[in-house]
């Protein structure tokens, strides 16, 4: 099974590139987690923000497999604990599907991701830089499966 992160934005600072990479590659084989990065649509003076995000919102779902299930980090998504992300964690691998989390630009995903989601999640009511969620997600995947495997991480 395999775990998608799939972000708009390109071009992290190290420190970004550096926190995602640690937690990714201590997953395990059979629960990989990869990136895939989008170009942030170009905004110029006087953008047509519907329009860009049209064009971000593209390009994250022609990313997304046909059969995922698919997550969209979204503020006024559910909150969930994070022994309930171990418990989708779960049912996810009982499952057997792909799942893609959807993280969009600036100014968040488009209503077509928001449809093509099957759930919708918020880290936190505040608003995190983009760069940071990537970071904050693949160490909660990471959390969430050693809850799984009671492993003693999640009780650092």
């Amino acid at each position: 099974m395999r775990l998608r992160l799939i972000c708009v934005g390109q071009k992290m600072p190290d420190w970004v590139t550096r926190g995602y990479n640690d937690y990714a590659r201590r997953m395990p084989p059979e629960l990989s987690l990869e990136l895939t990065e989008i170009p942030v649509a170009h905004r110029g003076k006087n953008p047509d923000i519907p329009r860009l995000m049209q064009r971000e919102s593209d390009a994250i779902l022609s990313a997304v497999g046909q059969r995922d299930r698919v997550v969209a980090l979204e503020v006024g998504g559910r909150p969930w604990s994070t022994e309930k992300l171990a418990s989708q964690l779960e049912n996810w691998q009982l499952d057997g599907q792909d799942v893609s989390f959807l993280v969009g630009g600036p100014d968040g995903l488009a209503d077509a991701c928001r449809q093509r989601a099957d759930q919708q999640w918020s880290l936190s009511p505040l608003t995190l830089p983009h760069p940071l969620v990537r970071i904050v997600l693949a160490e909660q995947l990471y959390r969430a499966w050693t809850i799984t495997r009671n492993h003693p991480y999640h009780r650092a």
